[in-house]
């Protein structure tokens, strides 16, 4: 160990004992330099020894002697820390009341929930929460010609999987008799009208901010095209449009749609319904007698607010207060389902669980924790502002959940044979985390190794390694298969080299997932498979656990003969 890093210790050994009575343990210094130092972590038994003679040392003086080390060499620990004050969690709401606020989550189930819907549902769980209110988990359902059970079952095994609770579940259509009543109350009113325009004409219309002649009809006229609806018209023969301002900057409030002709098999309902509610006229009205007190979305739907306010006016109903939010992608990983799909169609991607995609199944199946994604969305915050993030942001949530809990296994890739004489032991013991009490495992050694290709490029024929572990090898003979004599020594300034009992050895695929796509093009390298071994402790794992590869990284077991790497 050299004397900077030497230095580093004693002045961490210093402030701990110092700030905790006089007294600090080998362990919290331990983990301090490994926190600090990762590159440290492979070589924990080499810094073990002397992290146990300076804490030792330390230890035996006095506070008054610690303090006056610490102002002799490290001055800067003696300096009062500014307090600084951070809010933790989501910046107020407004016009909340403790124990009244009420939020909700409306996934439309038309696809396989992913990173974006995490934040939706995590930041309107956490308002709620925060404020002693109630959550509605509420399945945006009005489309049957793009939604299915298969997706409204994924999103709630996604939800589950993210420690998300609701007070309430339900579906949007659950209300279809509602919305066809207030449909009727607005052509009522004057309020909205049957159009029964050309879907380009209707388009045309909107762009030049002209009125269509379906506009000036009576409400008797609409009535009885209302009636049409239900059983004449065809699909795109006629729409109900809310009567906005065709003279409107904001296009939204062009006159929209509020219902439309569908016909197709709903999941749940059959063909019960034809006339089906757009997303705004849905919105409005569930958000309303819901008791949402504060509806969240993504930013996108921003101009929206305007005109949610005005259906709502013109029934005479509660309005909630609206927030918005950025929309949450991955460099490389893209959320829409517009590119996911065709990949998956032409066999470029598995399927929606492939560990590259941002899908709550990938994300788990690749290792990332649910935990690890809470802590990285409401790090993000309520911001506005477009968040592209590197997956290595939630990269670095996730490995400190992993780390504490994740054993330590030799992995040997490109492997290389390596025979041993003279072992003087048939098994060894090795420690299953260098930190946490984790266990031993038992290995059983006959002198007959792989070990990594590429340490094996500068090794050379009178040299000493180290296997870890195991202890000193003197190479006898380099080239294709090495071969090496066990020498009693400890460990020195010699390379310190991992390894597979030949014996022993159970072979595994390492699926190594990398960014989908390079700016918009595919990325045909995105996917890498490695042929490696590992030792036969793998097998006694349950699917699913996380392993730190040592010197490669966290790894998932996906299978018996699979592991996905997480990241390093």
């Amino acid at each position: 160990m050299d004397e900077k890093l030497k230095k580093e210790i004693r002045k961490m050994a210093l402030q701990n004992a110092f700030e905790h009575g006089g007294e600090t343990r080998d362990k919290i210094i331990l983990g301090k330099i490994l926190g600090t130092k990762p590159e440290f972590r492979t070589k924990v038994k080499e810094i073990a020894e002397d992290i146990s003679k300076i804490v030792s040392s330390v230890n035996q003086l006095s506070l008054e002697e610690q303090k006056k080390e610490i102002d002799e060499n490290f001055p800067e620990l003696l300096i009062p820390k500014e307090k600084i004050i951070e809010r933790e969690g989501l910046p107020e709401l407004k016009d909340a009341i403790q124990g009244k606020v009420i939020t909700r989550f409306p996934p439309e189930p038309n696809g396989y929930p992913h990173i974006g819907h995490a934040k939706a549902a995590i930041i309107n769980s956490e308002y709620a929460k925060m404020y002693g209110g109630k959550f509605i988990l509420r399945m945006d359902d009005t489309n049957p010609e793009a939604e299915r059970m298969e997706y409204h079952a994924a999103i709630k095994v996604g939800l589950e999987w993210l420690g998300i609770e609701f007070d309430t579940v339900k579906s949007t259509s659950d209300d279809m008799e509602l919305f066809y009543e207030k449909a009727i109350e607005l052509i009522n009113s004057g309020k909205a009208y049957i159009c029964t325009c050309k879907r380009e004409n209707i388009s045309k219309n909107r762009r030049e901010r002209k009125e269509c002649k379906c506009s000036k009809g009576d409400i008797e006229k609409n009535n009885k095209n209302w009636e049409k609806m239900q059983a004449k018209f065809k699909p795109g023969d006629a729409i109900v449009r809310f009567r906005g301002d065709m003279k409107a900057d904001n296009a939204v409030m062009r006159d929209p749609v509020l219902l439309r002709i569908i016909e197709g098999k709903h999941y749940t309902l059959g063909e019960k319904y034809r006339i089906w509610p757009s997303y705004d006229f849905a919105v409005a009205l569930e958000d309303s007698i819901d008791g949402v007190t504060h509806a969240f979305r993504s930013k996108e739907f921003e101009l929206r607010e305007e005109l949610i306010g005005a259906i709502l006016d013109a029934l005479d109903m509660r309005k909630p207060y609206q927030g918005f939010f950025s929309r949450l992608e991955f460099k490389g990983m893209p959320i829409s389902k517009r590119i996911i799909r065709p990949l998956i169609e032409e066999g470029k991607v598995t399927w929606y669980d492939d560990p590259r995609l941002p899908t709550l199944e990938a994300l788990r199946r690749r290792g990332i924790k649910p935990e690890a994604i809470r802590k990285f969305i409401m790090s993000l915050g309520l911001t506005k502002a477009n968040t592209l993030a590197p997956f290595d942001a939630l990269e670095a949530f996730n490995r400190k959940f992993v780390d504490p809990t994740s054993i330590r296994l030799f992995m040997v890739s490109n492997a290389k044979k390596l025979t041993v004489r003279n072992l003087p032991m048939t098994s060894v013991e090795i420690s299953n985390h260098p930190v946490n009490d984790m266990g031993k495992r038992k290995i059983e050694v006959d002198g007959n190794f792989f070990i990594p290709g590429e340490d094996t490029q500068d090794i050379k024929e009178g040299m000493q390694i180290r296997l870890l572990g195991l202890g000193n090898i003197s190479i006898t003979k380099s080239g294709i298969e090495l071969e090496g004599e066990f020498i009693e020594g400890e460990p020195t300034n010699i390379p310190k080299i991992q390894w597979v009992s030949q014996k022993t050895a159970h072979q595994i695929k390492m699926i190594i997932p990398k960014a989908l796509f390079i700016g918009d093009k595919f990325n045909e390298n995105s996917l890498e498979e490695l042929d490696v071994y590992t030792e036969p402790h793998y097998l006694q794992l349950k699917e699913g656990d996380e392993i730190q590869f040592v010197r490669f990284g966290y790894c998932r077991k996906d299978s018996q003969n699979q592991a996905i790497f997480t990241h390093k």
